[in-house]
């Protein structure tokens, strides 16, 4: 059975966007982004909210060719292989291969993704996370923290939720991002 994985980026206060919608200073550097890229390898399927999914789009058309490739092309090319369920209702369509429309989140659909895929399933975004986390689906939590205070913005976890978490694994990076790795217990 797969798992259902949270990835975020945020502050140091557990906002992966500030007040105005900026999060220019989560962009990880070659060393996370490389970490990060083996993070997803292993994703089969990624879910993701309309907003995760237009900041996403990038990755789309992102160049994966170069002599020396860096971490960003590495993770385009990763992007590009991946299944993407999109959920949303006022999408028409989506550009990108390999991604579909759905019109609602549905717990019994989730479930039965987890339950029949061969790869672990990604959920993008804290709003589309954040139901995932409320209906108990998700399995796991990678949290990247900042070192940056924003003061407030678009939380990474929800609010109003309690759960009980084993810590799994710890890395701090140069840049001072911090990594923790959380299961969450049943």
């Amino acid at each position: 059975m797969a798992k259902l994985i949270y990835t975020a980026i945020s502050s140091l206060d557990g906002y992966v966007a500030d007040a105005e919608g900026n999060f220019d200073w989560s962009v990880p550097d070659e060393e996370v982004h490389r970490f990060v890229n083996d993070l997803e390898r292993p994703i089969g399927t990624y879910l993701l909210g309309r907003r995760m999914y237009e900041v996403m789009r990038y990755w789309d058309s992102a160049p994966t060719d170069n002599e020396e490739p860096s971490a960003g092309q590495e993770y385009a090319k990763i992007w590009q292989a991946t299944d993407k369920i999109v959920y949303s209702k006022s999408l028409d369509r989506v550009s990108a291969g390999k991604t579909r429309i759905e019109r609602e989140f549905q717990p019994e659909a989730i479930k039965h993704l987890k339950a029949s895929a061969t790869r672990d399933v990604s959920v993008g975004g804290p709003t589309l996370a954040a139901q995932a986390v409320k209906l108990g689906l998700v399995d796991e939590c990678h949290l990247f923290l900042s070192p940056v205070v924003v003061g407030g913005g678009n939380p990474a976890l929800p609010d109003n939720v309690r759960l009980g978490l084993e810590l799994l694994d710890e890395r701090r990076f140069g840049n001072g991002v911090v990594h923790l790795h959380y299961r969450v217990k049943a």
